[in-house]
């Protein structure tokens, strides 16, 4: 029984990925540019939502202010775009609008940013870990919306995408590809982490957090080193949403949208690589859908994730494979 449900679980992600791979073709040879801009926005988000789990599912660290790695990782890219464009230079730098310099910035920004704010949120615990993580997410978002030269709550405007090695990142096809590449690398990542001594302490910690630490396991030092690499992936992240729109702003900091990607791991399955993504697709399909019916779609939407919670604890990527597979 154990190895059906594997295999079930194989078949599934093969099957997802060939459809997020024909995804495009298909878009394009009905002529919907809108569905691939929709499946961007869907592996874009289930990059934050992968990241998200790292610290949530694995490491048992419920953080209500992962949104502040992904709004810098935007601004960052948005930023250097914008004093490109001014001619002004940004710390005696000029402005890149290089896809291969910008991303891995926002990645750095982000990372540094992860770093202090976990070192000092993980001297916590429970109620007052989640607290001082929208702490520190509230505070990126006014300082943000403080920041009248770069638009302040009215956002920031990219002139244009990014270039990737010179080539301008304009189609939506090609795009959606490089996301769908950098989503499939960050699975891969966190694939060998999960299935490493790191990852095992690092569930090993949410299960029984004493235990391990008397096993000789400095676990702040693992958890910290997790909330780094979740917050580096979520500034890659808001470095492409930032391209996608070519606009930026504080919003991508806000609670609310840490309260989005929390929903969307829940939705796919917390402690699984391919629950987020399913989790991603789902919240976003849903709101598209309803959103097209009516402006109060929260009102539809949120008995539909409570019907989901309900019969579905596992959430759909555990109730799909019997609460086993990737």
């Amino acid at each position: 029984m154990s190895g059906a449900l594997k295999t079930r679980g194989g078949v599934l992600v093969l099957l997802l990925g060939l459809v997020l791979v024909a995804l495009p073709f298909v878009a394009q040879a009905y002529g919907s540019t809108y569905a691939i801009t929709l499946a961007t926005r869907v592996v874009i988000y289930a990059m934050v939502a992968v990241s998200l789990d790292l610290i949530l599912g694995y490491g048992g660290m419920v953080s209500f202010g992962h949104a502040a790695y992904f709004g810098l990782g935007g601004y960052v890219v948005a930023i250097l775009s914008f004093h490109l464009a001014e001619d002004v230079p940004i710390f005696g730098f000029a402005g890149t609008n290089e896809a291969l310099v910008s991303l891995p910035l926002a990645m750095l920004v982000s990372g540094l940013a992860a770093l202090v704010f976990g070192a000092l949120s993980l001297r916590t615990s429970g109620i007052y870990f989640i607290m001082i993580t929208l702490a520190f997410a509230q505070m990126l978002f006014y300082i943000f919306v403080a920041l009248k030269y770069y638009g302040g709550d009215d956002g920031l405007s990219m002139p244009r995408r990014n270039l990737l090695a010179g080539t301008r990142l304009t189609d939506p096809a090609s795009f959606y590809f490089l996301c769908l590449g950098l989503l499939g690398a960050v699975l891969g990542l966190m694939r060998a982490i999960v299935g490493s001594r790191f990852g095992m302490v690092l569930t090993g910690a949410k299960a029984n957090e004493r235990r391990m630490a008397a096993l000789g396991y400095p676990v702040t030092r693992y958890r910290l080193v997790a909330f780094v690499i979740a917050g580096m992936i979520a500034g890659l992240a808001g470095g492409l949403w930032a391209n996608l729109g070519r606009f930026v702003s504080p919003d991508m900091m806000a609670w609310m949208k840490s309260g989005e990607f929390m929903l969307m791991v829940i939705l796919g399955g917390v402690s699984s690589l391919a629950g987020p993504v399913v989790g991603a697709a789902a919240f976003l399909l849903i709101e598209s859908t309803i959103s097209g019916l009516t402006q109060h779609w929260q009102a539809i939407f949120g008995p539909i994730v409570i019907l989901i919670a309900l019969y579905a604890p596992r959430g759909l990527w555990g109730a799909a494979t019997g609460g086993r597979g990737s």
